[in-house]
């Protein structure tokens, strides 16, 4: 049996939650509405008329995906092997996505892929600068 690996365990879910993300974003342009809405209707503006939630979802989500993914100006730069701009950035997404409607179920998935990444930091998981590699081990002599 293998170790589980933390880190890529969060990206999948990361990768979920940003397709999830985008998908939401896009069906809030077709219908608005503020995922707290039976509580206030002043926050009603950021979705209709100017579609300003869906917008920062949609420009969020694929942010997400293509640093998760990632994509080549991301691969093996200081930021995509950052957990810690992970843990950054996820409450923000997740803020985000659980603003609009649509998007309640990937500000879910944000935030259980933020508890894996700090599960993952916390015992001293990094992510390798070639995406979805392991670390490797020491040679002769080395750290095991």
């Amino acid at each position: 049996m293998g170790k589980l690996i933390k880190n890529h365990w969060a990206r999948l879910i990361t990768l979920t939650a940003a397709v999830y993300q985008v998908a939401a974003a896009l069906e809030g342009f077709f219908w608005p509405k503020i995922f707290f809405d039976f509580l206030t209707k002043t926050l009603d503006p950021a979705v209709k008329p100017i579609p300003v939630l869906q917008t920062i979802n949609l420009v969020m989500g694929l942010f997400m995906f293509a640093w998760e993914w990632p994509l080549g100006f991301f691969a093996g730069s200081s930021f995509h092997r950052s957990l810690e701009a992970r843990l950054a950035l996820l409450p923000l997404m997740s803020l985000a996505a659980v603003l609009i409607y649509q998007g309640t179920n990937p500000a879910i998935y944000y935030l259980t892929a933020m508890i894996v990444y700090f599960w993952a930091y916390s015992e001293g998981e990094i992510v390798c600068a070639k995406p979805w590699t392991l670390p490797q081990r020491g040679g002769r002599g080395g750290r095991a």
